[in-house]
């Protein structure tokens, strides 16, 4: 990886890759951090809903004030500094923007971000993994279309995935499985802001002291997060989904070969090449040592003897048949290595991850019973939880997808466990990010996205 001598160059010739930043929340905020520290790189422009907020961020991380001090964003290009405003408009059109991160972790707005952002040259690299999930794939072939690159951000799980499942096929490997960690009990999918500290071990108190969000954490503990990250890095690996929703199988990192190999061979999986979510949680709810909660990892197949004896001989850990062999990143350091993408993007003209395909989707599916007059609240809240499943499964049933279900109305009674469909509720039809989900659908189907651009 030459990356960075390709930054340390355009730093020596004056011809910094200029980015615009999207949100300058906590994932935002990561970024900022090391954007100082990181050569041939000018954050020209910041936009978000509070530049307020978003200054008092960049103190937080370390920024003189002087160096945000720039009135607009042609200033800040002529002084090398940062406009920080809220006009994303005024930023995704402006000539000189090279490359924009999408962090605001809003779905809806994160698709109108990147079909603006396209529309005026720009590259994205899109954090917002929520609105990849559910039309991820129209997103990639809307960016081919512009001549731009479209990428999920490196640093978050599913771009390092989709980096360890290119490693391995690359070595010649075939790929059969390949995920993330999580602490995964079942009766988390009924979590709620209410009970979500309780299960991460932290009082209301200390959550409040820390300035966490509820709803947040508990997208992440109800196994929405997941699902939705799997479902991205699906539709970027072509790696096939559980045909009804994700197994979390427990493991320690030590045993990850021994479940991630197909039933029949004493593993989980339904058949080979499967995205799967490894628990550090017992069913009983101990917790697993050496767990890869917060790590990814990808299983490997070491199809002749000859390379099973190499596996022996260089002392990897297998499976006791010898054959399975899983290599693994116990970390992510989320925004801190988005760098990463911005500099694969803007230097090589190379996504760190994208969707090829529509394999797999995330499902609205009731947290309990839900009447007619209410409304959704989306990911982590009180009403529904994602679902992976396979795209035709989804199609099927008219799955609405989690992305959409926030402040939505259902109109007809929806029993706790079920997947919701488009006509179990009344949506509005007026957003881009709807019509693109729809358009995705009647294009794509369960056909790959680059069939479609040829």
């Amino acid at each position: 990886m030459n990356l960075h001598a390709k930054l340390q160059q355009r730093a020596a010739e004056g011809r910094p890759v200029r980015v615009g930043l999207i949100g300058a929340g906590k994932f935002g905020s990561m970024y900022l951090a090391q954007i100082p520290r990181t050569p041939g790189v000018h954050l020209a422009a910041i936009a978000d809903l509070s530049p307020v907020a978003a200054r008092a961020n960049l103190a937080r991380v370390g920024w003189p004030a002087e160096r945000t001090a720039a009135s607009s964003i042609e200033a800040a290009l002529a002084a090398g500094t940062t406009h920080v405003g809220d006009d994303w408009q005024a930023l995704v059109r402006h000539p000189a923007i090279d490359v924009v991160v999408e962090c605001t972790g809003h779905p809806v707005a994160a698709v109108d971000h990147c079909l603006e952002a396209f529309a005026h040259g720009k590259s994205v690299v899109n954090v917002t993994v929520e609105a990849d999930a559910f039309c991820g794939p129209l997103l990639a072939l809307r960016a081919q279309q512009a001549g731009v690159v479209y990428s999920l951000a490196f640093g978050d799980q599913p771009a390092l995935i989709c980096d360890l499942v290119d490693w391995a096929r690359t070595c010649g490997f075939p790929v059969v499985a390949a995920g993330r960690g999580h602490k995964w009990l079942p009766h988390f999918a009924q979590s709620t802001p209410e009970t979500v500290w309780g299960h991460y071990g932290l009082t209301p108190e200390q959550a409040q002291r820390g300035g966490l969000n509820p709803k947040m954490f508990n997208s992440f503990l109800d196994g929405s997060k997941p699902a939705i990250e799997s479902s991205a890095v699906s539709n970027a690996t072509g790696l096939g989904v559980p045909s009804n929703g994700l197994l979390y199988p427990p493991a320690s990192v030590e045993d990850i070969p021994f479940v991630t190999r197909p039933v029949a061979e004493g593993g989980v999986l339904e058949r080979k090449g499967m995205v799967e979510v490894i628990s550090s949680l017992e069913p009983d709810g101990r917790r697993i040592p050496y767990d890869i909660r917060m790590g990814v990892w990808v299983t490997v197949e070491g199809e002749t003897e000859y390379i099973r004896n190499c596996f022996e001989e260089y002392n990897a850990h297998t499976d006791p048949s010898g054959r399975y062999f899983t290599l693994y990143k116990r970390w992510h350091l989320i925004g801190l290595e988005v760098g990463v993408s911005v500099a694969s993007v803007a230097l090589r003209g190379e996504p760190t991850g994208v969707a090829t395909a529509w394999n797999a989707d995330v499902v609205a599916t009731a947290k309990r019973d839900l009447a007619v007059g209410e409304m959704l609240d989306g990911e982590g809240g009180y009403t529904v939880w994602g679902k992976l499943l396979p795209a035709a499964t989804s199609a099927a049933i008219g799955g609405l997808p989690l992305g959409l279900a926030h402040d939505v109305r259902v109109i007809r009674p929806v029993r706790q466990g079920q997947s919701l469909s488009w006509d179990d509720v009344a949506i509005d039809t007026g957003t881009r990010a709807y019509r693109l989900r729809r358009e995705m659908e009647s294009l794509l189907g369960t056909r790959s996205a680059d069939g479609l651009a040829a």
